[in-house]
């Protein structure tokens, strides 16, 4: 692979290490992708205290080095976990021998060291690859020095960025004293690229020292660059719009198989469907719902208003009789786990609320369910769609974001499409397109089987979008600097 493209990408989390949410399914997928299709791509996060050490098998220390932040210095030691797509770690317990990822009030501090330790690892590794890949604002001071300060090196010159928003909303803006803290020229404040209304903007280092942005759909790229989506941010995704893309996320169609997949009691696929209602009939009675042949709703979320909640708690007791099913798992804000409990309580067998997350039981409920709810205010991709897709449970969502781009509206005299849509962002949307979808399934197997098979027919693999990321870093390999 000597003379192959070579791109290190750089993230806060990545699984199967350490996650939070879709950033981390997407550092830990797309580089398999990549590699297979013949790129040098390499990872690269912070050794988070929560990585379990059963996942550091095999892993190596290389060495060590002193990175220097304005009064403090911190030693940044690297370790690998070597295999196809090498994934390096960059610990310090200072900084990420911590209980959570984020939420700290050094994380200007704390990401500030990591973007630094990444530039300065690529020296002792003799690794300087043609594409950084940063991903959202933890990466964001990566840019700034690479721009700022590391660029004048020479093994550093042709080393291009591309930044890509998994979501605008998340910023990490910090007190004006980060400044110094950086240790970059204070011109960088004065003419406004890393300032943001008073602030220090790590999310809009990204965008305005990135050679490249992308997001995590084409319909999130279009929506960012409106008052409503943009944070703030979309006077500067406008004027870049040229160099900003949408790239739809995928997801590992070989691990989340359903005619494979051990996670799940009953394998099935898109012609035996029987095994399916085998799940849902071994899911139900693991939560404690009645058996009886209603349909069976899901949702697998962060309980937060983005995700469409407060919507639905407006209108859930009417969801109830519509005679469905409702299971829940997530954990969220305190009002609406509170919410969900007392939902449970008043409609005993017919409602799970669990509050926690369990990824063995998030596959059987993606087995189980007949329908997937996602009401969600903005979704800048989403990945659980794709995953109640590839199982046969049929989405119900809002269409934004990537829900836009994965999500079609099913029509009953074609039999195409491969859920349910609503546009408008309130609980009678919500309701009319739960109405279709039920209208549909109380139709019987003959009206219901086809969208069905045609949701399960849908590829939201890896591969396509991979080829999308390698155009995209070839364009930055061959452009001229232009900072």
């Amino acid at each position: 692979m000597k003379d192959c493209l070579k791109v290190l990408i750089v993230a806060s989390e990545s699984a199967p290490f350490v996650k939070s949410g879709g950033l981390g399914d997407v550092v830990g997928s797309l580089p398999q992708a990549l590699r297979a299709q013949g790129v040098d791509v390499r990872v690269v996060i912070p050794r988070h205290l929560s990585i379990k050490d059963s996942t550091m098998y095999d892993v190596e220390y290389l060495g060590e080095f002193p990175v220097h932040l304005a009064w403090r210095t911190q030693q940044a030691k690297i370790l690998v976990k070597p295999g196809d797509v090498p994934v390096y770690f960059i610990e310090n317990d200072f900084y990420f021998g911590r209980g959570e990822l984020y939420g700290y009030g050094d994380d200007n501090e704390r990401f500030a060291f990591f973007g630094k330790a990444v530039l300065d690892m690529m020296a002792m590794l003799d690794f300087y690859p043609d594409v950084l890949h940063c991903n959202d604002w933890q990466t964001g001071p990566v840019c700034l020095y690479l721009k700022e300060v590391y660029r004048k090196m020479i093994y550093y010159s042709h080393i291009k960025t591309l930044f890509t928003i998994h979501n605008l909303q998340y910023q990490g803006n910090f007190d004006k004293s980060t400044m110094e803290l950086l240790g970059v020229p204070y011109y960088c404040y004065e003419n406004g690229n890393v300032e943001f209304y008073r602030n220090v903007s790590y999310m809009k280092m990204g965008l305005i020292y990135a050679d490249k942005i992308s997001t995590v759909s084409e319909t999130y790229a279009k929506e960012i660059q409106n008052w409503q989506y943009g944070y703030g941010m979309d006077g500067i995704l406008r004027s870049r719009n040229n160099d900003l893309s949408g790239i739809i996320n995928g997801i590992d169609y070989d691990t989340h198989n359903p005619a494979t997949d051990n996670r799940i009691p009953v394998q099935y696929d898109a012609a035996h469907l029987e095994g399916k209602a085998e799940n849902k009939r071994l899911l139900k009675e693991r939560l404690g719902l009645e058996n009886r042949d209603v349909p069976l709703i899901a949702m697998i979320t962060r309980l937060a208003d983005q995700k469409g909640v407060d919507i639905l708690s407006y209108v859930f007791d009417a969801l109830l009789e519509r005679d469905v099913q409702f299971v829940l798992l997530g954990t969220g804000e305190n009002r609406f786990e509170y919410l969900f409990r007392t939902y449970q309580d008043r409609y005993r067998g017919k409602v799970s609320a669990n509050l926690f997350f369990d990824e063995a039981l998030a596959q059987q409920i993606y087995a189980g369910a007949d329908m997937f709810l996602m009401p969600s205010l903005f979704e800048p991709c989403g990945l659980g769609q794709m995953f109640s897709l590839r199982y046969g449970t049929i989405p119900i969502a809002r269409k934004t974001g990537g829900l836009a781009d994965t999500i079609t509206h099913y029509n009953e005299q074609t039999q195409k499409g491969n859920g349910f849509l609503f546009e408008t962002y309130d609980s009678n949307g919500l309701l009319w397109a739960v109405d279709q979808a039920l209208s549909v399934y109380r139709k019987g197997k003959e009206a219901w089987t086809p969208v069905v098979q045609n949701a399960m027919a849908c590829n939201y693999s890896w591969t396509n979008s991979a080829h999308k990321y390698i155009t995209l870093y070839e364009s930055l390999k061959n452009q001229k600097n232009i900072f």
